[in-house]
């Protein structure tokens, strides 16, 4: 298999102008371009070489998964000193959700830098918000954890994110279950398994959250929407300390 180095050994124009927008969105010059390109590529329009391997940017984007991920933590972790795991955890949900990677990654520009058969997939939403988690993967094979980190907290967090404002808003849990349902190709389903009426006066509904084939919550309230709120928290909160 050839080494990322074989792979993007000319520097060409397309080069320059990816070196370019770089700097322009994230503050610093790349030293090496390949793992860049490399977040560029999603996988419909990589061709397999001749070895059969299909290079596009899903390895990049698992690396900075995880980086994101520890980097949020830790800054959460200093910000908020006596604020319980709970909490942490919820608000780092949703820094990293979906939908505020694809979100932030439109705002910061990259979603133009994408090298996509749109046309083929339309119905991909993540696609601005994994591209944004490779380019973190880039960032630290090029340039290490230390500048990383420092991308992430000035460039993205304090000018992009509102920490109070998200603390302030009210969770939609079964959204958020939903959407990571969808990253990581797994069904949630919500059943009503109970409408118990009390005298004509008021129903109690009883919702089951089902992910995969495994229930990993039931909710119970007055009406069908909260108790599916109800559920779905308690599944979010089994798959977040998982």
């Amino acid at each position: 298999m050839r080494s990322l180095k074989n792979l993007f050994s000319k520097y060409s124009d397309s080069d320059k102008n990816l070196e370019e927008a770089i700097k322009n969105i994230f503050g610093f010059s790349p030293k090496n371009i390949a793992p860049y390109k490399l977040a560029c590529k999603h996988r419909s329009v990589v061709q397999a070489d001749e070895n059969g391997y299909k290079i596009s940017n899903e390895r990049l984007e698992f690396l900075g998964d995880a980086i994101l991920g520890s980097i949020v933590a830790e800054y959460l972790f200093k910000k908020f000193p006596f604020k319980d795991e709970g909490f942490l955890t919820d608000i780092r949900s949703r820094i990293v959700s979906r939908s505020s990677l694809n979100n932030l990654s439109r705002k910061l520009g990259l979603n133009q830098l994408i090298e996509t058969q749109k046309e083929k997939n339309k119905t991909i939403t993540s696609i601005p918000g994994d591209a944004l988690e490779a380019f973190i993967g880039a960032i630290y094979l090029d340039r290490g954890y230390k500048l990383t980190r420092e991308i992430i907290i000035d460039k993205i967090i304090n000018c992009h994110i509102d920490i109070d404002e998200l603390i302030s808003t009210e969770v939609n849990f079964k959204s958020k279950l939903i959407e990571w349902g969808q990253k990581h190709k797994k069904t949630v389903s919500f059943n009503l398994v109970e409408e118990k009426d009390y005298n004509g006066k008021f129903k109690i509904y009883t919702i089951e959250v089902v992910v995969g084939k495994e229930v990993m919550g039931t909710g119970k309230n007055y009406s069908i929407k909260a108790a599916e709120q109800d559920a779905a928290k308690i599944a979010w909160n089994k798959i977040s300390q998982e």
